[in-house]
């Protein structure tokens, strides 16, 4: 894994504005950056991220078998005890799951650490599907690239065909954002076009034009009423909003299913722990409330106390607190060797239940520091978009960069 310096693609960002990415600049920053891009030789990608990321996907899904059957944990992941059965009900029927991004810390020698999976509303898979292929496409015609490089990144062809796994032949789908979020926006006309490359149907309705009708179904803005609907609007959310009484006897299908809504709480990192406690490809996780008097040098919650033992040379070296729900780093805070050395200034997360995370440090490329997100489509990880930043904690204007294969 290198980061190298590539020269620029001429009009790059009068194509970006042709083809409607038009947060490629974003608070006076570049946020697609091509000026460099990182390289992996094949076995990296398929060893230390494809195979491990497709595995971790796999250990997550018994994580949720787990999860929907213990009462203790649907507590402790703060899910309102009025939905338990919705959630449960929908794993138990094998609702199908359409994609999500782990993010993972690795330096090019692995193994690959998990951070957080972002299961349930992922963006940037515009840049990453598309964007970041016509850079390759266009950069490999120009001989910037070598004739033999190749791309990990089959995330549109793998949309296509999940779509039409978990649909019926010409089925007619909704599609839900906010359409004053330019990246919002683009992640469900990504998902959009590929629902219509695999010959469905596909409406956009605002979030805010959802209605409902008075037989209790959810209706769009053109008083259709919907059947299948992929939202992006997280489940920590719906499951409190005020048309929340009406999710399971809507008949919507929701995509993400509502089980995913245990998958993009980082509560699950914790379960994880407890679950694979070792794997090289998890970091020690604990609830904050469990061991906050061991990290002053007391003892842990008596559950946990064997297993954060085990860890506390590791944590001692550094950690991270974060909320089971936050978005784009809002109310992480980094610890090493004792200190505080990081902090979001966005803490409007920060109410919510705490974790307490191993420290897997991000390397440094030239002053950044990258954060992979491998893309899952069903179950399988298919490919790869970069995040990197000056700081040390991954926010929302961090850069997105390209990446290619050699060797």
């Amino acid at each position: 894994m290198e980061k190298r310096t590539l020269p620029e693609r001429p009009g790059w960002r009068d194509k970006a504005q042709e083809l409607g990415f038009t947060f490629a600049d974003m608070g006076g920053e570049p946020y697609w950056d091509e000026t460099s891009a990182y390289r992996f030789t094949l076995r990296q990608i398929e060893d230390d991220i494809e195979d491990p990321a497709t595995e971790l996907h796999a250990l997550c899904r018994e994580a949720v078998d787990r999860a929907v059957r213990d009462e203790a944990w649907l507590t402790r992941l703060d899910i309102p005890r009025q939905h338990w059965d919705l959630i449960a009900s929908s794993w138990a029927r094998g609702e199908p799951e359409l994609y999500g991004r782990m993010d993972l810390a690795y330096d090019g020698s692995g193994p690959a650490k998990l951070l957080e999976y972002n299961a349930d509303t992922p963006t940037s898979l515009y840049e990453s599907a598309s964007f970041q292929w016509l850079w390759f496409e266009q950069q490999q015609a120009a001989g910037v690239l070598d004739a033999d490089a190749d791309q990990f990144n089959s995330i549109h062809e793998a949309i296509v065909a999940r779509w039409t796994q978990i649909c019926a032949d010409g089925e007619e789908l909704h599609f839900t954002a906010d359409p004053d979020n330019p990246e919002d926006y683009a992640t469900v006309e990504t998902l959009a076009w590929a629902a219509r490359e695999a010959g469905l149907g596909a409406h956009f309705t605002p979030l805010s034009q959802i209605g409902l009708t008075e037989e209790g179904q959810f209706a769009d803005d053109q008083s259709r009423v919907i059947g299948t609907l992929f939202k992006l609007y997280p489940w920590e959310d719906m499951l409190r909003d005020s048309f929340a009484a009406h999710l399971q006897a809507s008949g919507t299908r929701f995509i993400e299913p509502p089980w995913k809504a245990l998958l993009s709480n980082k509560g699950i990192l914790p379960l994880l722990w407890q679950m694979f406690p070792g794997h090289p490809n998890l970091l020690p996780a604990f609830f904050l409330s469990d061991v906050q008097d061991a990290l002053s040098g007391g003892s842990p919650a008596t559950e946990v106390a064997q297993a954060f033992e085990a860890a506390r040379e590791t944590l001692a070296r550094g950690y991270v607190t974060k909320p089971i729900f936050s978005r784009e780093g809002a109310g992480v805070v980094i610890h090493e060797n004792g200190d505080e050395v990081a902090r979001t200034s966005d803490d409007s997360y920060s109410h919510h239940p705490m974790i307490l995370q191993g420290l897997a440090s991000l390397p440094d490329f030239d002053g950044f520091h990258p954060v992979l997100g491998a893309w899952i489509v069903g179950e399988n990880c298919c490919g790869l978009g970069l995040r990197e930043d000056r700081a040390r904690i991954t926010h929302n204007l961090s850069r997105f960069k390209p990446h290619f294969i050699e060797g």
